[in-house]
């Protein structure tokens, strides 16, 4: 890092922006967005932090970096689509995902004016603008100003009446003539100048014009007006994409510790979280949940059905742990950079013995014991290094139990909170499929051995009474509207049994 740079990075504000890097030549290389620009961009001069290739290559290229504020993140989302579009700056186009990219589509001309998003601008004479890079944040900032300026989003065929839309203020009632066409249009002009960046301009036609229905004593048009206003006025209140930024912030500060506590070799770009749920023995399962650079990747999601049903976690853990770290699957997902096994020393245990047995000694393996959040490593297997003084700054301590290390950490650092989201999703993950193979258990129990019942009559008696409950209240002529008078009786003769 130069000086020059150096003494930017001092500069930088907090407010929303966008910022540019530029090469030794002053060629703009990358332009970004922030919802903070002094948090966002300092973020990739962090010595500590994990980049892609891409990533590494744009810094060790930039040799000055400028900025423009914006009073609001939706403003700082929209600019950075326009200046993109303007400069094409080459690691924008390096580093974009096609599949990612996303236009605001507005069919103006049409009789019924529609705003939508898209992949793929058409040659169909509606207004495109784009493309954008983040597709969630130009849906969050539409969803936003459709409560100021509100617009339809597709025609329905045969509909007479508006819509519930229209009822809350986000449609502008077409159907029943509620909005003239000619006010609706103008509606979406005031829309797309936003969009465009002319939001100042908007707020002072806005002011204008409410200033003059109210001298002409119009003041449901003055008051409607100025509600129009200070929605605008409060677009900089609005959270569009800042909450990913600063989890960004957090997890990188997570990793870090994560890191230097445990002297981990290089950052865990792949994080694996196990945990096994049953109910006495039945219906065992476990889940897999993976979490990329310190973000969940839920596509990455795997779920397990143990081959027995055996009340011992031990024993489902080492099972599911085989499973998983088998050639087989190792070759189809890859290797986790650390894996994370929500329990104490005896599940930990179980599950370094399974990896071992697959001869992947390597991998570092934790717990997060559920009580008192401790985080469980063996002091031989988990194949990390325990970092005492890195404990000691993060305001821990230590205990030892045989050959268990058990490290007792504040509750509100980054690395504990990292750790809980991991263990908290495994163990969503892990009861949700329980409960699904439970429900299906009881449901074939109870009805697979009834002569005459299959699938289909299953579906169409569930589908009717709702629960195994309803059925067995059901009386045999409500049974019989649905299956027919002789399944009835046989189907309330067994389930009276």
């Amino acid at each position: 890092m130069n000086q020059k740079v150096e003494h930017k990075l001092s500069e930088l504000p907090k407010e929303p922006g966008v910022y540019f890097h530029k090469d030794k030549k002053g060629e703009i290389i990358y332009v970004g967005k922030a919802a903070s620009l002094r948090n966002r961009v300092r973020q990739y001069f962090q010595k500590s932090r994990a980049r892609d290739p891409k990533t590494e290559a744009l810094v060790a290229e930039i040799a000055d970096i400028d900025w423009q504020i914006v009073d609001s993140e939706i403003e700082a989302l929209f600019l950075e689509g326009e200046l993109i579009r303007r400069y094409m700056p080459r690691y924008n186009i390096l580093m974009r995902d096609d599949k990612a990219l996303s236009y605001i589509r507005i069919d103006y001309d049409s009789d019924y004016p529609t705003v939508s998003t898209t992949r793929r601008p058409l040659d169909d004479g509606a207004r495109y603008f784009g493309p954008y890079f983040s597709t969630i944040g130009v849906r969050q900032s539409l969803k936003l100003l459709r409560k100021i300026f509100p617009y339809a989003t597709r025609q329905i065929g045969g509909q007479k009446r508006a819509t519930l839309h229209y009822h809350l203020g986000l449609d502008p009632g077409l159907e029943e003539g509620r909005t003239s066409l000619e006010t609706y249009r103008a509606n979406l002009r005031k829309l797309m100048a936003v969009i465009e960046g002319k939001r100042k301009n908007i707020e002072r036609d806005l002011e204008r014009d409410m200033k003059h229905a109210a001298k002409s004593k119009d003041f449901e048009t003055a008051a409607n007006l100025r509600n129009q206003l200070v929605a605008l006025q409060n677009l900089n209140k609005q959270v569009v994409f800042s909450d990913k930024e600063f989890l960004d912030i957090s997890k990188d500060h997570a990793l870090n510790e994560l890191v230097n506590m445990l002297s981990i070799e290089k950052f865990p770009q792949r994080i694996e979280g196990y945990d096994i749920s049953h109910q006495q023995g039945s219906d065992v399962v476990a889940s897999m949940v993976v979490f990329t650079n310190g973000v969940s990747n839920k596509s990455e999601y795997r779920k397990f059905k143990t081959k027995t049903n055996r009340n011992d976690d031990f024993f489902n853990m080492k099972e599911t742990l085989k499973r998983r770290l088998s050639e087989r699957n190792v070759k189809k997902w890859g290797k986790p950079d650390l894996v994370l096994i929500d329990g104490g020393k005896g599940q930990l245990d179980a599950a370094i013995q399974a990896r071992n047995k697959c001869g992947l000694e390597k991998i570092p393996f934790i717990g997060l014991a559920k009580r008192e959040e401790q985080i469980v490593i063996d002091k031989q297997r988990s194949k990390v290094i325990l970092n005492m003084l890195s404990v000691q700054q993060l305001g821990g301590f230590v205990t030892e139990t045989g050959n268990f290390v058990l490290i007792n950490l504040p509750h509100n650092t980054n690395l504990v909170k990292l750790l809980q989201r991991i263990r908290d999703e495994s163990h969503r993950f892990a009861v949700s499929y329980h409960s699904v193979l439970k429900t299906k258990r009881q449901t074939a129990s109870l009805l697979d051995d009834i002569p005459g019942v299959g699938p289909a009559t299953r579906k169409k008696l569930l589908r009717e009474f709702g629960s195994m409950r309803g059925i067995a209240q059901a009386d045999e002529n409500q049974l019989s509207a649905v299956v027919g008078v002789a399944k009835a009786h046989v189907i309330k003769h067994q389930m009276q049994q």
